[in-house]
């Protein structure tokens, strides 16, 4: 029996996740803002599931929550950073509040969390974290400019801690959703202020009041929580769990162009080294 820390549980991919894992057996603490958005889970499965109010943002309450977890069940084996929002807006449209707390919810708020659960997985040589990304970090659509640089950079910081909690018996890993059938693009997006007029064809395209996917993306989260359950247990989990045929396909086309641009400017980038 596994214990799991979950964030941003109370719906969505890690209301489905932690529902999945309290099915099978295992222990959890499913958190949210509010304590009283994840009681029905903690109803359910009143002997393995702890609900918490957690602020991500709040390095107190990251610690509060990593204690009384461990108080409850001996240890975290298992820590998802699932917790984040959505930000719309054009690069000249945001304010730095708007941005700054974007980057302390989607990725501060996983660096602390992470610092808080190694210690412990440090001394007992073993644990999974998984980070929650975005295809948007491969996409990079317009008017998302700051929400894929928050996933981008989750993504870089993980794959250097792969490296370097491997050899201690963790393993860190990141999962790449495309759109799922959750609250993402409805309660927990939000957007700028403010829009400028000269990006209505670009940035504004993707507004709020323009945005007519919200339940009706393809992906199903309760099966994202069996693929992600599926990695965890894997032998050899991946650092990249791709999510989903839209973000499969959007990651290989992201990965064509790319490498098409390196082919057509191979030759200057040789030319900057010295002749050997």
């Amino acid at each position: 029996m596994s214990t799991w820390l979950i964030t941003g549980c109370s719906s969505g991919l890690g209301h489905a996740l932690a529902q999945a894992v309290l099915a099978r057996g295992d222990r959890v603490a499913v958190t949210a803002r509010e304590a009283a958005r994840v009681r029905d889970l903690a109803d359910a499965y009143p002997e393995t599931a702890l609900a918490l109010s957690l602020d991500v943002t709040d390095p107190a309450r990251v610690s509060d929550a990593v204690q009384k977890t461990t108080r409850r069940f001996g240890n975290i084996d298992i820590l998802v950073n699932n917790a984040g929002y959505g930000y719309r807006a054009a690069i000249e449209e945001s304010t730095d509040d708007d941005v700054q707390h974007l980057f302390a919810t989607n990725f501060f708020g996983a660096v602390t969390l992470i610092q808080a659960v190694l210690p412990g997985m440090r001394a007992r040589r073993g644990g999974t974290i998984v980070n929650i990304s975005s295809v948007g970090a491969r996409l990079c659509p317009p008017g998302s400019g700051y929400y894929a640089a928050t996933k981008a950079a989750l993504e870089a910081m993980t794959t250097s801690l792969r490296k370097e909690v491997e050899p201690l018996g963790i393993t860190a890993m990141i999962v790449e959703p495309g759109d799922f059938r959750t609250d993402f693009a409805g309660r927990s997006l939000t957007q700028s202020r403010r829009a400028i007029d000269a990006y209505a064809e670009t940035a504004g395209r993707r507004r709020k009041e323009r945005d007519t996917t919200h339940g009706t993306q393809p992906g199903d989260p309760a099966k994202a929580a069996q693929a992600i359950i599926t990695a965890v247990e894997s032998p050899e989990p991946p650092l990249m769990l791709v999510l989903g045929s839209d973000a499969l396909r959007i990651f290989r086309a992201s990965l064509d162009a790319l490498s098409a641009d390196l082919d057509t400017w191979q030759h200057t980038s040789v030319s900057t080294s010295f002749p050997s």
